[in-house]
This record gives C-alpha cells, structure tokens and sequence, in this order.
C-alpha cells in the first residue's frame, strides 16, 4: 500500500470526516444487509479509541438531489449504535450551519453521521464549492468507501483536494488483497464472470483471457455467447451492443472459453413461476434462461478445482428471484471447498456468499463492484489516487 493509511496520521483529538460505503439495503425502515456497515467499523472504531472526533459521511440510493425521507441514513445511524453500543448522533443535512456547529461541538471518541451526500446536487458532480462545504470544520479526511473508489464525486474525491485525505482499514485492505490478484497470482487461474451487461466488465473480462488458463462465463452474459454460437435463446436478455463484444471475446479466448451447458427457463421472471432445466440446444421459443443447471455447475466446479487462484464477478442467474438463485448459491458453496486462493467481486457475488454463509471461507471478499473490476483492469481509482503519498 503505497498510501497513507489511517495508521499513518496523527488522528489524536481531531476532526475526522470518514467517507463509508453506507449503500444498504433498507425494509420497511431498517437495515436489511449491514455487511458494509460491518466492514467499516474497524476504522471507526480506531479513530474512536485514538480520541479523534469522528463524523460519518455516505450516498444511500439514488435521490433525485434532494431530500427523500425513504432514503435517509437515520436506519443506518441506528444500527451503527446497536454495533457501535455507543450514541450515534444524525444529523439531518451533511452541510450548512447545523453541520459546522455539531462538528465544533464534536468531543473526541463522539460519533456522528450525515445525512445523504446525494440529496445535493453537488455530490455527483464533484462540485468544489460542495466539497469545500463538506471539508468545514474537518482536520483530516479518510476514506474507507472502496465501493465507491471508482467514481470521483465530492465526498469521495473533492474533499481530498481540502483535507489530508488517508485510506481506512477497509479501503486498505481491498487494494493490497486485489493488487496480489491483479498483479502476482498463483497459478493456474480461472476467471469466472456473470450478470446480465457484458458491456461493464468487457476491460477485466480482456485482461484476464492473458492472465488465466480458463474463462467461465454464465448468467446473462452468456446469452450472448450461445446467441453468436447460433443457439435459440427464446426471449432471453440480450445486450445487442455485446453481441460483437462477445464474437471478438470468443476469438480471443478461443479454446480457453467455457459456457454452461444446460439452463433452468421460464416463461417469466416472477418468484416460483414455472421452469424446467433443458440442455442449451433445446431452449424453447418464448422462454427465458434464469440460471444455469446442475450440469453447467458440476463443470464449473469441477473446472475451477483444478485452479490455484479463482475471480468471480457476477451472478449465474435471476439472483434476486427463488428459485433461480439455485445455481448462484451452488457455486458459492463449491468455491468455499476449492484448494485454491479464491477472490469475491462486490454486489451479488458477494451477497450469495454472504447468504450461503462461506463468506469466511473466501480469500477475499470485496465491498466493490465497479471499484473490483475497474482495479483489476488496471484503471486507476480517482479516490485512491487522490489520497496522500506514504
């Protein structure tokens, strides 16, 4: 880690703006999923021990830059003081005079938490004049929201450009576990790839076909694999820009490619609705593919037990929707078995490990979706490269 981290600032009796990936969530009212808020509380728990005033900043959701009381941070204040066992303040604006006046009131070891960054319109546009308003009243600034890394707003870049900015614990950790996978993995490596948009992953999926041994792709963007093959898909998901996308990966991979070889479809895509698991050569007309079959799993599986190192990004079906979350969950479990360094990219990849409770068995498991695949790429994140030099 060629950044400061945490570690290395004196953090003792100052004002500490902390950037969290706070993006949870949310049923009627509370906290659904507190996996990031978990993630994050050893940073906040250090700053806490070494007696800095520590203020808690985070977008939740997408608001149309204003105000929407359906995506407040007040659920996520709550269970940060059930995790914390210490009162955690909210605040009901991340700006202005009520903000600059807690801040000052702040006393060290104090935790509070702002209101959604993205109820301003200067949060996604990196507004300067917005980022210098966050940055008030503040000493230092750390980030410890990987998830985010890749996208250069005001309270994950702008306000570096005002405060000393640091990397916390988490933020720490993701980019030395992903630059040993990136970088230096053991070999032989696998790199396995769902979802539904080839499109977002195009750049890793192209840097991995040099750097693995196979490449297994399923879910979504596989409908696009078996439709450049000349397969029926029936009404299945196609991106049409990725067809062409998909021709030249199946080029470039040549014998490298592996794709499922049978599918669970249904005529819709509702909880419970009908389906049946057919060979990929006999989908029907007028039917969706919503997960990948048990024999496209044992494959799989089988495939990536003989690997040193294994990536997965992406889920192998309609995740969100039983019973075609099967195959996704059935992965998860046959990768937590594997003797092999095993790297979880962010969002549903990370949720069905968390779900089929293996997580624990996992190399890494990443906070990031977009961050994940944009560090492996190679891209440099704007909110990591902004942070001060050790």
């Amino acid at each position: 880690m060629t950044k400061k981290t945490v570690k290395d600032v004196n953090v003792k009796e100052k004002k500490v703006l902390v950037r969290c990936d706070f993006n949870v969530p949310l049923k009627e009212g509370a906290v659904a999923d507190d996996t990031r808020i978990r993630a994050t509380l050893p940073t906040i728990e250090y700053l806490m021990k070494h007696r800095a005033g520590v203020v808690l900043c985070s977008h939740l959701g997408r608001p149309k830059a204003k105000p929407d009381a359906k995506l407040s941070l007040r659920p996520v204040a709550k269970r940060l003081t059930e995790l914390l066992k210490v009162g955690v303040g909210m605040l009901d604006d991340c700006i202005g005079d009520e903000v600059e006046s807690a801040v000052t009131a702040l006393k060290p070891g104090e935790v509070l938490l702002l209101e959604n960054t993205r109820f301003h319109e200067g949060e996604k546009s990196n507004d300067p004049d917005f980022a210098a308003k966050l940055a008030k009243g503040f000493d230092l600034f750390v980030n410890d929201a990987f998830g985010t890394a890749h996208r250069a707003h005001a309270s994950t870049e702008g306000v570096a450009h005002h405060l000393p900015g640091s990397a916390g614990f988490l933020m720490a950790r993701e980019v030395e576990a992903l630059t040993h996978l990136r970088d230096n993995p053991a070999k032989p490596v696998a790199a396995l790839f769902g979802g539904v948009k080839i499109s977002d992953k195009i750049g890793t999926i192209e840097a991995f076909i040099n750097k693995s041994e196979v490449l297994l792709v399923g879910g979504g963007m596989a409908n696009m694999f078996l439709k450049v093959k000349g397969l029926e898909i029936g009404s299945s998901f196609i991106e049409k820009e990725g067809l062409d996308t998909a021709e030249k990966i199946m080029k470039k991979a040549e014998d490298k490619l592996i794709l499922p070889e049978d599918v669970v479809i249904a005529p819709q895509i509702r909880e419970n609705a009908e389906h049946k698991t057919v060979p990929v050569n006999e989908i029907s007309s007028g039917w969706k593919i919503v997960d990948i079959g048990p024999v496209s799993v044992d494959l799989f599986i089988n495939t990536l037990g003989k690997m040193k190192t294994v990536i997965w990004n992406g889920p192998l079906g309609v995740f969100e929707t039983v019973p075609f979350d099967r195959g996704t969950k059935a992965i998860a479990r046959g990768l937590a078995g594997l003797d092999a360094e095993v790297y979880i990219g962010g969002g549903d990849s990370g949720a069905a490990v968390h779900q089929a409770e293996v997580a624990h068995k996992m190399t890494h498991v990443s906070t990031g979706g977009g961050a994940f695949l944009e560090f492996l790429e190679g891209k440099p994140l704007p909110c990591l490269t902004v942070l001060q030099d050790k």
